[in-house]
């Protein structure tokens, strides 16, 4: 079968960065479904593990955490899905990626595709949508509904993709008073099309830019990118037993400034469940199952930013290249081999 991979760890302006490959068809175990791919989106993840991952000589690695496709097998042990069900999901980091025409998934971290999308603009959801929710449920613990608590949440890089579907739930299923960072103007209409009460340049320093936008504290912060280089201004900004989530790899952290404010440190990794196989994995299933049914309500949308064509190994170079720019806005789909 067709695939996109790469045999040596190489800077994306160098054609065997990512290639065109034939690969083995892959089987379904028990809990797997057999999906063929239709359609791909790319994350900050695929730059991070082909920046950072070396495969084992003469094996090709094969990236990709984001798929719409429909089921053309299933496994022995299967009870959710059936052969020709339309899905999404965002896969497992420790299995191989889904840059290929079929790819295998265990079912529990797959969901119905939604009905009103295509499959590109399905594609571009699972990763970030399970990012998000799982950070402002979960990691955060807002509570669903739209009572006014007086809360205030600051998403940091809310242009992204994360930050793209993290501004809508918070939007439309929180009483939260959203503000989001974006730095350039295309980026700030946006992040304020996508619902933000409030916009902020984290060009600035942050606490600064939330004062002259009349917030003198925020209760709660999602930081998506560069939480290193504004975490002195984060913890200015936040009120006192308030509460950081961050989902990128700063090089170092010093939690030390949390402890006078009492503020609490919380990470999410949406690879979690399924890298360890937690007793709650199936919760990812169910995830998706209600962001599909709230993209069919019309309460949430997808967050393509730019379409790049057919799924080859020149259009994923020039997908990796633009998120590696840091100037790409919602979500990079491609559609098809």
């Amino acid at each position: 079968m067709k695939a996109v991979g790469y045999y040596h760890s190489l800077p994306i302006q160098d054609p065997q960065a990512l290639q065109d490959i034939e690969l083995p068809e892959p089987v379904a175990g028990p809990r797997d479904l057999l999906v063929e791919v239709k359609a791909i989106s790319v994350n900050p993840v695929d730059t991070k593990v082909r920046q950072n991952t070396q495969p084992d000589a003469g094996t090709a690695k094969v990236l990709g955490w984001d798929v719409a496709g429909v089921v053309k097998a299933v496994g022995s042990d299967v009870s959710l899905f059936q052969v020709g069900d339309k899905v999404f999901y965002a896969g497992s980091i420790a299995r191989p990626g889904a840059n290929s025409e079929r790819h295998v998934v265990d079912e529990r971290i797959v969901g119905h595709m939604p009905n009103s999308l295509s499959f590109a603009d399905a594609a571009a959801l699972p990763l970030t949508a399970i990012t998000a929710w799982e950070l402002l449920f979960e990691r955060l613990g807002i509570a669903q509904g739209k009572t006014d608590l007086h809360q205030r949440l600051l998403i940091v890089g809310a242009a992204g993709g994360v930050g793209s579907i993290l501004t809508q739930l918070a939007r439309q299923l929180t009483g939260l008073k959203v503000i989001g960072s974006a730095s350039r103007p295309e980026t700030q209409a946006w992040v304020r099309e996508l619902g933000a009460d409030v916009i902020v340049d984290h060009r600035q320093p942050l606490s600064e830019a939330l004062k002259q936008a009349g917030i003198d504290a925020v209760t709660h912060v999602a930081s998506l990118t560069q939480t290193d280089q504004h975490l002195a201004q984060l913890v200015e900004a936040l009120a006192p037993q308030g509460k950081l989530a961050l989902i990128d790899d700063p090089k170092t952290l010093d939690i030390a400034l949390l402890k006078r404010k009492s503020l609490s440190l919380h990470w999410e990794f949406m690879y979690t469940r399924s890298l360890f196989e937690t007793p709650d994995m199936i919760e990812q299933h169910h995830l998706l199952n209600r962001v599909a049914e709230l993209i069919d309500a019309g309460t949430l949308r997808t967050t393509v930013g730019e379409h790049f064509g057919t799924i080859n190994a020149s259009n994923l170079r020039r997908a990796h290249a633009l998120l590696e720019s840091g100037k790409s806005k919602g979500k990079i789909v491609l559609e098809g081999f």
